[in-house]
């Protein structure tokens, strides 16, 4: 077997593996952020576990995504934007994380004692933190004309 069949294959497998990893941390957002698709909604409000359950499923997303799009470069060096975007991602996932937990962690508007409750400055920060991800995604996409050893 050739070595370039061997890295193509092992191409193959690191982009099906991320993608597993991607759809179970999608699963696992959509059962933090609403339990109610599977019958186990007992709060009206989102508390500590959800923001945990679906801030963990968002990481999921992100280690995923990042497996998968790194296999699509092959073994190519990576551009500066690709470098780039892979802070980006890490940076929205920290975004994303301080936002949902802020009450947890002391800054938010129901600081403990009180029952951490996910408030709508709170979503927004989420959103933002998931928007830089998406943006940090789009900038590990290996672009055909990107390659330079070709042309």
């Amino acid at each position: 077997m050739s070595e370039g069949r061997r890295r193509k294959n092992g191409r193959a497998q690191r982009i099906r593996f991320g993608l597993v990893i991607v759809i179970l941390g999608l699963v696992t957002f959509i059962f933090g952020a609403e339990p109610a698709l599977f019958g186990l909604d007992r709060s009206p409000v989102l508390g500590f576990v959800q923001i945990a359950v679906f801030l963990i499923g968002l990481a999921m997303i992100c280690m995923g995504g990042y497996i998968a799009l790194n296999a699509l470069w092959n073994g190519r060096q990576k551009t500066i934007a690709a470098d780039f975007g892979l802070r980006l991602v890490s940076t929205g996932y920290v975004i994303a994380v301080f936002s949902g937990m802020a009450d947890v962690f002391g800054f938010g508007n129901h600081p403990f004692p009180k029952v951490p409750y996910f408030g709508p400055w709170q979503g927004i920060g989420v959103m933002i933190g998931e928007l830089i991800i998406v943006i940090g995604f789009l900038l590990l996409v290996p672009l055909p004309w990107r390659d330079h050893k070709n042309g």
